[in-house]
C-alpha cells in the first residue's frame, strides 16, 4: 500500500520497551529477550543483523549496569524496527553523568573498548539525555538496500 501524497510505501515501526534490573543478570536477560523479539520481528537468530544486535544489546546493557547504575533503579531497552530499512537499539540509564566518547584505550588496558566496538558495528550512534533524568545510548543499523548488514556472508 502507498500513501498518495508521496507515493511511497507506508512504514510500520515496530517497537519493544523492557526495563531490567541494573545487575549482570538483567544485562543478560536484556540480550536474550532482544533475540527472541528480533525473531518474532523475523529476524532470524543467527543471521548477521541478529548477531550484530546481540553484540551491541549486550555492550551497551554491560556499560548501563556498570558505569550507569543506580541503586534501586533500573535501565530500559527499547528497540525499534523499521523493517527493510532500521534497526533501533536504545539502552537508557538513569546516571546523568556523559562519559567521554569512545577513545582508544592502553594496549595493556582490561577495558574501555566496548564504545568502540559499538562504534564499529553500529551505522551510527550517539549519547542522548533522557528526561527527566539520565541518558540513553542508541545504536542503529541501516537494512535496506546497500547497507553493510544486507549483503550475504559467502560461504568458506
Amino acid at each position: 500500500m502507498t500513501s498518495p501524497a508521496t507515493h511511497e510505501p507506508d512504514v510500520t515501526v515496530r517497537v519493544f520497551t523492557q526495563r531490567f534490573s541494573s545487575t549482570p543478570r538483567g544485562a543478560r536477560l536484556a540480550r536474550r529477550l532482544a533475540l527472541h523479539q528480533l525473531d518474532r520481528w523475523r529476524i532470524p537468530y543467527g543471521s548477521e543483523t541478529s548477531d550484530t544486535a546481540a553484540l551491541l544489546v549486550a555492550e551497551l546493557a554491560a556499560n548501563a549496569v556498570t558505569h550507569g547504575r543506580v541503586p534501586g533503579r533500573d535501565f530500559e531497552l527499547t528497540l525499534a524496527h523499521t523493517p527493510g530499512r532500521l534497526l533501533r537499539i536504545d539502552v537508557s540509564d538513569t546516571r546523568g553523568e556523559r562519559r567521554p566518547a569512545a577513545v582508544a584505550p592502553g594496549l595493556l588496558d582490561e577495558g574501555g573498548r566496548g564504545l568502540l566496538l559499538v562504534g564499529a558495528l553500529a551505522s551510527r550512534w550517539a549519547v542522548l539525555d533522557r528526561v527527566p533524568v539520565g541518558k540513553t545510548v542508541r545504536a542503529e543499523l541501516d537494512l535496506g538496500p546497500g547497507s553493510r548488514r544486507t549483503a550475504p556472508v559467502p560461504d568458506v
